[in-house]
């Protein structure tokens, strides 16, 4: 290959996202230098906080910045090495972008093996979004057998590992999720103990028959009125992990009448960036890992194809079309 392809951003959204957003550019592929790695992506992740990364505020991470790679999750193989630690033929997991090629100088790359786990579950997950789950529940939800704990976009990437790993700790497990196919997903196939569809028109109804004991605990990756019915549901001492809010991702209002939960029954909510906690990431993956590899831990991708469909795929993500981890297949 003598080019290869990217996206970069090229203006930030007015309100919602739109394709003019960005732009596909086609670039010579580079000379790496020593110590570098040129790797030939094979997957994107696309993931809800590249949204607020578009956005030049104030944040928890640098805005994504104009004209450069959009940023990005990717694993592919390493095509050229002159960096001792990485061999051509390796598998690794690494943040270079929308893009099909990329040059690391090794230090944000991880080799993986996918002897036993597909390589686009380094993504999924085995990867960010499955220590995402595993980080809010152990750490934050904290749940005990026989707790009723409540998952937000449960049939996506993040809150189909949730409730899995809530149902291995003897918790019951409830989700809410867009759409009667989905629900059926989380519980005949992920294992939930019910799903509440909140495009059915009658959430809190819906919710209280599926929570007759009250919630204990919350995944929260909506925010709104999911989360608002969920506050109202809630037993003393509940406690939240706030991962998403992606409802008002693209300005809309997210209004929450219940705050006064927190005070009558004394709730905990703690918003978290899983990044931020690199310590316990060999742990977690270890877990998430084994599960996946002895077909205990489901998932399920929607694949994109081609680069060219990475904006529209996101929008996509934004608007709830896709089921389970939304990936772009590069190659």
């Amino acid at each position: 290959m003598a080019t290869y392809q990217r996206i970069v951003l090229a203006s930030r959204p007015m309100g919602e996202v739109s394709p003019e957003n960005f732009r596909l550019e086609q670039v010579p592929v580079p000379t790496i230098g020593a110590g570098e790695v040129l790797v030939r992506n094979h997957f994107l992740s696309l993931d809800p906080y590249m949204r607020m990364r578009m956005e030049d505020v104030k944040s928890y991470a640098a805005p994504q910045a104009l004209n450069e790679v959009m940023i990005g999750g990717t694993v592919g193989e390493v095509v050229g090495s002159n960096n001792p630690k990485f061999a051509v033929g390796d598998k690794v997991l690494g943040m270079l972008g929308w893009s099909e090629m990329g040059v690391s100088d090794g230090s944000m790359l991880r080799k993986v093996d996918t002897s036993h786990i597909p390589l686009s579950a380094y993504l999924g997950a085995v990867g960010m979004p499955g220590m995402t789950a595993w980080y809010g529940l152990t750490q934050i939800m904290q749940p005990k057998a026989g707790e009723t704990i409540v998952v937000s976009a449960a049939s996506g990437a993040v809150g189909s590992v949730v409730g899995q790993l809530a149902k291995l700790r003897g918790c019951r497990a409830v989700g809410i999720a867009g759409g009667a196919e989905k629900c059926a997903y989380v519980v005949d196939e992920l294992g939930f103990d019910a799903c509440v569809d909140y495009k059915a028109g009658n959430l809190a109804a819906d919710l209280a028959a599926a929570t007759p004991d009250g919630i204990d605990a919350v995944f929260e990756n909506v925010g709104g009125k999911i989360f608002d019915e969920c506050l109202a549901r809630m037993n003393p001492f509940g406690r939240i992990a706030l991962c998403g809010l992606i409802a008002g991702y693209d300005g809309q209002p997210m209004p929450i009448n219940n705050v006064r939960a927190f005070l009558t029954m004394r709730l905990t909510m703690r918003g978290f960036i899983v990044s931020e906690h690199q310590d316990l990431w060999p742990q977690g993956l270890k877990e998430l890992g084994a599960l996946v590899a002895g077909g205990k831990l489901k998932f399920r991708e929607s694949i994109a194809q081609g680069l060219a469909a990475a904006p529209d795929a996101f929008i996509g993500l934004l608007k709830g079309r896709n089921f389970g981890k939304q990936l772009v297949k590069l190659v």
